[in-house]
């Protein structure tokens, strides 16, 4: 397939050196670049999430739906007051 890729030039510069010192094509050095990055993707580096206490609930989530309620129609309310 042929195509059209701009290449950065640290990227170009690196990739002629490669093809040079391998005796390859331009063409083939960068088929193995992209084929050495596809068959070898980066491992996800792995992290720890510590926990933090947050202190007592200063709402009753047990009634979260009637809170959440009673905020939407008081921001229905105050725009229709604003429409007026």
């Amino acid at each position: 397939m042929r195509t059209t890729v701009t290449l950065d030039n640290d990227l170009a510069a690196r990739l002629r050196q490669v093809a040079h010192e391998r005796g390859i094509s331009f063409k083939a050095a960068i088929n193995e670049a992209i084929r050495g990055g596809l068959d070898h993707p980066p491992k996800a580096k792995s992290f720890r999430v510590r926990s933090r206490t947050m202190g007592p609930a200063k709402v009753d989530l047990t009634k979260a739906l009637r809170l959440s309620g009673q905020m939407e129609d008081e921001e229905a309310l105050a725009k229709m007051r604003r429409a007026k």
